[in-house]
Order: C-alpha cells, then structure tokens, then sequence
C-alpha cells in the first residue's frame, strides 16, 4: 500500500469514526433536551413520584425508540441507494467496459492527473477491481464500509437513553424540594458539555455552540415548567 492510499484510508476512517461520534453526541443531547422538558412539565404540575417516573421511562423509551426507528429507515434508504448505484456501476462495467474506462480515465483526469497518467491509473485500477474503483472515484462509496442500519439503529439509541437518564434520575432521586434545582442544574452541565463536544469534533468555537445549547435546554424546560404550572392551577 503507498503512503498515499494508507494515508486515504486512514482519513477516511477518521472521518467515519468522527461522524459516529458526532452523532452519539446529538442523539445524547436530544435525550437530554427532551425528557428534561417532560419531567420538569409533570413537576410543574405534580411532586407525585411515581407520575414523574412514569411520564420520564415513557419519554425516554419513547423518545429512545423513535430515534432508533428514524435512523434506522434513514441509513436503509440511504444504503438501497448505494446498493442500487453499485448494481447499475456493476452492470454497466459488464455491457461497455471501454466506456467505463475512458470514463474513470476521465474523472482522474478531472482530480489533476494528465491525461497519460489517468490512463496508465484507470488502467491498473480497472485490473485491480473494477467495481471498487468507480464506486469510489465516480459514486464516492466505498463498497466495503456500507453503513449498517442496526448498528445506526443501536447507536441512536443506546445514545438517547444515556442522555434521557440523567435528568430523570436527577428529577426521582433527590428529595422533594431539591429536584427542579437539581434537574436543572446537572441538565445545564450536560449540555455545555454536549455543546463543547459538538462543536470541537467540528473544529468550531465551543463558547457560543455551549451558550446556544444551553440556552435552548433552559427554554424548553421553562415552557414545559409553566405549561405544566398552568395545568395544576387550572385543576387538570
């Protein structure tokens, strides 16, 4: 393998390693965001126990649920579509493999090889394997790294639920006058923390992404705190 084609696959591992953990780090904030807002409605209408943690399980297995469901349908659409790509490449390659050669000879061209040279590649890779070198110089997909959609399933959601569990433990554990305190507070925490991450796993400035999360965390905990006050004093 040359340096440049270990030093391709390495980035691209990289990359995908980043965009896993990228979404670990969204799917915990939305577990964190949204059964925050559901336990701190119920206590703004109740200090019962048991409706705070029956109301928390329901939004955290629901919301836990949801996630995996949507991501799994999003990465199988997104895979019958690389898979549809890659059977067209496949039968294309078998009815004019010329074509597909001067088209890949082409498409190296295009990246800034002269034409000679795109040649001798399109040439070595077509011998090399065919398939595997138009589905990455052409489609861009990498035929032996199709993103699985139970593993992105499992992800999204092992990753909600250790969001959604800390601000339910932290509205069921404490004593009765502590909770909305402490919910609030471990809530904002995980949120500058999950602000922090995003944003440095983007390369952008942490400061205003912390801000802007847990700004929008402490929103929707006081909507949901005066809706569920509203309730109580409207007797519902």
């Amino acid at each position: 393998m040359t340096g440049s084609t270990h030093d391709e696959a390495r980035g691209g591992a990289l990359g995908e390693r980043l965009n896993w953990l990228r979404a670990a780090v969204l799917g915990a904030n939305d577990g964190i965001v949204s059964t925050a807002g559901l336990v701190v409605g119920v206590a703004g209408a109740t200090d019962d126990r048991p409706a705070l943690v029956t109301a928390g399980l329901a939004g955290l297995l629901a919301g836990s649920m949801s996630m995996a469901a949507g991501e799994y349908v999003s990465v199988s659409t997104q895979r019958d579509s690389e898979m549809a790509a890659l059977a067209q490449e496949k039968r294309e390659l078998r009815e004019r493999p010329e074509a597909e050669l001067a088209e890949l000879t082409e498409l190296l061209e295009r990246r800034g090889l002269s034409r000679d040279v795109a040649g001798e590649a399109a040439v070595q890779l077509t011998e090399r394997d065919a398939l595997k070198a138009h589905a990455r110089v052409e489609l861009g997909i990498d035929p032996d790294a199709l993103t699985n959609p139970w593993h992105a399933a499992w992800a999204s959601f092992l990753a909600f639920t250790a969001g959604a569990l800390l601000p339910l433990l932290a509205m069921v554990l404490p004593p009765a006058g502590w909770r909305l305190a402490v919910t609030v507070a471990s809530v904002l925490a995980a949120l500058a923390l999950t602000g922090w991450s995003s944003a440095r796993l983007g390369a952008a400035a942490p400061a205003r992404a912390v801000l802007r999360n847990m700004a929008g965390g402490a929103l929707a905990m006081g909507v949901t705190y005066a809706a569920g006050s509203l309730l109580d004093v409207a007797g519902v």
